[in-house]
């Protein structure tokens, strides 16, 4: 026998995903502004101690240069006549850029003034050695 009173199939309950995906590219965006670029050097050096040292809040372009005096940019070398063209490509990303000079300590500093030469006439208005308090 044919059943007549068949009751028509409720709903499934489904779980609407637009508001959790919402939220979670509102988040993703908010990470991605807030978060600070920063260039590495690349390189473990061996840092001059200082006893007035100070502890530099925002720096977003570092550079090595280690005991044989190759200069480190990015996570790579760069050679000595490539510093300035790579820093004012770096500049253009962010004007307002900030330069800390990770120097060894057992290194020449004449490389180091030269880079810091470069970075003068790059147009970086601040330029700090870092040192270890």
């Amino acid at each position: 026998m044919a059943k007549k009173n068949l009751k028509p199939k409720e709903d499934e309950a489904a779980i609407d995903m637009t508001p959790m995906l919402d939220i979670v590219f509102i988040m993703l965006i908010f990470f991605i502004v807030t978060t600070s670029f920063v260039k590495e050097s690349g390189i473990q050096i061996l840092e001059p101690t200082a006893t007035t040292a100070k502890q530099k809040q925002t720096a977003n372009i570092f550079i090595g240069i280690n005991e044989q005096g190759e200069v480190y940019m990015l996570k790579r070398k760069v050679e000595p006549q490539d510093v300035q063209p790579t820093i004012e490509n770096m500049l253009l990303e962010n004007p307002e850029s900030t330069i800390v000079i990770q120097a060894d300590m057992r290194g020449s500093s004449g490389v180091m003034l030269d880079v810091i030469d470069a970075a003068k006439k790059a147009g970086v208005k601040n330029i700090s050695v870092a040192a270890e308090n």
